[in-house]
């Protein structure tokens, strides 16, 4: 991460005093405080001060790129009767790959920024709202003037997904000038965790970013066809720390059939090939395979009553990062990441509102 001069200089007078005031601050330097305020701006920006206080950064922090909007959550009371319409509830919540990610990482106690876009309506900042009441940066947080994006999911009277509309188009707005902007606060990150949603030249820049800095990233894929528009971006000269498929996702990205277990092993030896350090392919209630340079670990699904499986990917993907910032092992952090999707799965939010790191390691215990 570069600082200039002057974000320097005002860098070395918060450590002397990190309650100094920004009209000190301008007679220390013989500047104005309007300069101060830009300065502090751009420091924030940059992950080097947490606001207020000006709190100077020394903890470790994951930038999540990826996708915010609105989730609509229909549930049928009875099994869903298809071409008709069905008795039962609806909620909406703030949603998202991408921002779900980054609350559940704020909630479990990781500073966490967010790169993302969302409309300039009330949707939009009922999700700016509830991401930054949850402890989330979102200073990088883009207001477009496409309508804030919706995911519109119809749920079984067993809390299963029966099918699901997506509209990203403020997502889809997330452009390299929007990431280029981010790239001094994806240089300072410990992680960077990628959703697949975002276009391809995004995820391009993104890594290219991510790559030069020697920042670690994690990929996940999301979904059959994004799977497939990635795929191309995955080169052994450009390593990935992880990349976290479905099986079925998983033969998006390699182009392979995936039919038995011995054809996920094939797959996940291709990708290792062009580059993932980690492969961790998710088997739904059979568990997960975590591959890497230790060698295969299957790891068996936490037991949970299901209530909503909305978002327990999400919930897994971050506990896992999250865990492995603590300094857990992979195969330890996978195991972590598995407890948190089981709470989620029990739970009927998207994130857990109640989701700390005490509760998640409860349920490891």
């Amino acid at each position: 991460m570069s600082l200039t001069d002057r974000e320097q200089e005002v860098v070395a007078l918060l450590r002397r005093d990190p309650l100094i005031g920004s009209a000190e601050i301008a007679r220390a330097l013989g500047t104005t405080r309007t300069a101060v305020n830009v300065h502090l701006s751009n420091l924030g920006k940059k992950g080097v001060i947490l606001g207020r206080g000006y709190v100077l950064s020394e903890q470790q922090s994951v930038v999540v790129v990826g996708g915010a909007n609105m989730d609509v959550k229909a549930r049928s009371r009875n099994a869903v009767v298809a071409a008709t319409s069905n008795p039962g509830t609806a909620s909406m919540s703030a949603g998202g790959v991408g921002r779900n990610i980054a609350e559940n990482l704020a909630r479990l106690g990781t500073r966490t920024h967010l790169v993302a876009a969302i409309g300039a309506d009330a949707l939009g900042d009922q999700v700016l709202a509830t991401t930054s009441g949850a402890g989330v940066h979102v200073e990088h947080v883009r207001r477009s003037a496409r309508s804030t994006g919706t995911y519109t999911a119809v749920l079984d009277a067993d809390g299963e997904l029966v099918v699901a509309v997506a509209d990203m188009a403020a997502t889809d707005e997330l452009d390299t000038d929007h990431v280029h902007a981010a790239r001094e606060l994806l240089a300072a990150a410990s992680l960077v965790v990628l959703d697949g949603n975002l276009a391809p030249a995004t995820l391009d820049l993104a890594l290219d970013l991510a790559a030069r800095a020697g920042t670690r990233v994690v990929l996940e894929p999301v979904s059959v066809p994004k799977a497939a528009a990635l795929a191309p971006l995955l080169v052994a000269e450009r390593p990935v720390f992880a990349v976290t498929p479905n099986r079925d996702e998983l033969a998006a990205l390699t182009g392979l059939p995936i039919r038995t277990d011995r054809h996920v092993t094939r797959a996940v030896g291709a990708l290792h090939d062009r580059g993932v350090q980690l492969v961790w392919v998710r088997l739904g209630s059979g568990g997960s395979l975590l591959s890497g340079p230790d060698g295969d670990v299957l790891l068996d699904a936490v037991p949970a009553e299901v209530v909503d499986v909305t978002g327990a990917g999400d919930a897994m993907l971050a506990a896992f990062c999250h865990a492995l910032l603590d300094g857990a092992e992979p195969a330890a952090a996978a195991a972590y990441g598995h407890a948190a999707a089981a709470l989620t799965i029990a739970s009927p939010h998207t994130v857990r509102p109640d989701l700390t790191d005490r509760l998640v390691r409860s349920t490891t215990a």
